[in-house]
């Protein structure tokens, strides 16, 4: 472990190279899951019809994958009939995308963990990762991707697999992007212009204060300058704060204290202080009042915060129906071993196709085309090729697929208006990030699985109201504590003290 902790430590970003709230996570708001307009969604399964609905053929099986994203479009069948067409011809693999809406996605996942229903291929993130894994839900995949997917194992680089290991062993498939992490906050342009906006200026959540209450002012009663949903908050909150890979806010280390104390987050003064901002705003009708019930961001949002890279704003502009945004970075980059693990496909411990899905991801990442029909649709309705598979035109903005999920940014086409060096822009936020004073540790839960159960239901039950603004923290911050610490709270701090001491001993 040791080792693997100087490894990480020392690795450049270029080893890493590329990661929405966003964190990636499940954020309907980060730089990923902003090109594609989250809203209620069916399953594939739902919506095809019998001609098109993926079935086993012959030697050809049909693989099921299991995602996050929006509505179906009415070409959604078609367009996963083209790349199945693919497909089978180039690894005799086929694909049954099935889609969890970005609001019901963290019921959905664990329903279909928890119940031990039959999938292939599951995205996954830093905030559900190390509890599946012990729940005993993903194949280990350590000697598999190399006997099996050779390319893919070579493609990316060995540090970003050692960033998704668990007990020295790899659970999943990392997708290679830009894992730094980097926030920005985001204007609509007119706003700007209209209300002479500085977001030069703009440093702290207190900084948004008067441009917020400007447009509220300007703009009338029915009109949220931060329009916030249940699942994301405000994305970006916690970025002070290195969760250890276990996915749970309330504990973790500030990344920059070199003495790696575990703490209780909610309690830190900065924390609170911010808490307290985002109450304020909700009283004063800066933010939506149904935001803690509020599952899909709306289109068009005055401003949002998101994880993201340089050119992003292109993709929102066209899926947000906005002329244009302004973009400002506000935090990062950095690493951490969660923004590494901020985007990974697993597979089934019960797959009776592990190999192919080993295959079907490799060729995700290592052929542009496929790449592109899964990232923006069918070829010719979606999206049309304007550079070979270099640059693409987007035409249309209901592809549901959040390409952050799927695999490498670095074979995925430029969207015509985005730099046309995009992706080497990412390489060099990598190269420019700081890390995290914990990067390399992963809490290992496997005898804490009935504490981060419990205290992760505690958090659930109170987060929406508390990151929308909603409570006041200073009544809700003690009572979500007091029952987080009586769900297990101190025991998973006191093994992560004692983890981190050891690893970086």
């Amino acid at each position: 472990m040791k080792g693997t902790k100087k490894k990480l430590l020392s690795f450049g970003a270029a080893a890493l190279l590329v990661t929405a709230l966003a964190g990636c996570g499940s954020s309907n708001s980060n730089s990923e899951t902003a090109s594609n307009t989250p809203s209620d969604a069916n399953t594939p399964a739902d919506t095809q019809t019998e001609a098109t609905k993926p079935a086993d053929s012959g030697n050809v099986p049909t693989l099921v994958w299991w995602t996050i994203g929006g509505q179906m479009p009415a070409n959604f069948d078609k367009a996963i009939a083209a790349m199945n067409e693919y497909t089978a011809e180039k690894i005799g693999v086929k694909i049954d995308i099935k889609v969890a809406s970005w609001g019901d996605w963290d019921t959905k996942i664990n329903t279909i963990v928890n119940t031990g229903e039959p999938f292939d291929i599951m995205f996954t993130n830093n905030s559900k990762y190390s509890q599946q894994v012990a729940m005993g839900a993903f194949a280990d995949l350590t000697d598999l991707v190399q006997s099996e997917s050779p390319d893919l194992y070579k493609f990316i680089p060995e540090k970003v697999w050692d960033g998704t290991k668990i007990g020295g062993k790899i659970y999943s498939v990392p997708t290679y992007k830009d894992s730094s992490l980097t926030q920005y906050w985001v204007f609509d342009d007119k706003y700007v212009q209209k209300y002479g906006i500085d977001t030069a200026s703009i440093k702290t959540l207190k900084d948004l204060d008067k441009p917020f209450r400007d447009m509220k002012a300007g703009e009338g009663k029915s009109f949220y300058p931060l329009s916030l949903t249940q699942g994301d908050g405000f994305n970006g909150f916690f970025n002070g704060y290195d969760d250890m890979t276990l996915g749970l806010a309330p504990i973790g280390v500030k990344v920059d204290d070199a003495s790696r104390k575990v703490v209780s987050v909610l309690e830190q003064p900065d924390v609170m202080d911010g808490l307290k901002q985002l109450h304020q705003w909700y009283k004063d009708g800066i933010i939506n009042p149904d935001a803690p019930t509020k599952t899909e961001a709306d289109k068009g949002r005055p401003f949002f915060a998101a994880q993201a890279f340089p050119g992003a704003e292109t993709n929102w502009q066209i899926t947000e129906g906005v002329q244009k945004y302004d973009m400002f970075q506000i935090f990062g980059p950095i690493y951490t071993t969660s923004t590494i693990q901020g985007s990974l496909n697993a597979i089934s411990a019960n797959s009776k196709y592990k190999n192919e899905a080993l295959k079907y991801l490799q060729l995700v990442n290592t052929d542009p085309k496929l790449r592109n029909m899964l990232a923006f649709g069918e070829l010719g309705v979606d999206y049309d090729n304007v550079d070979g598979e270099k640059v693409i035109e987007r035409k249309t903005d209901t592809w549901p697929l959040a390409a952050y999920t799927q695999g490498t940014f670095f074979d995925l086409a430029v969207t015509k208006g985005a730099p046309v060096d995009q992706w080497d822009q990412v390489r060099k936020l990598n190269d420019q990030a700081t890390s995290s004073t914990n990067l390399g540790f992963a809490l290992d839960i496997g005898k804490l699985s009935t504490e981060v159960a419990n205290t992760k239901a505690v958090w659930d039950k109170y987060r929406y109201e508390l990151l929308t603004g909603a409570s006041d923290p200073e009544k809700m911050v003690p009572k979500i504590v007091a029952e987080l610490k009586g769900a297990g709270m101190d025991t998973i701090t006191k093994a992560a003290q004692e983890q981190i001491d050891a690893y970086f001993k």
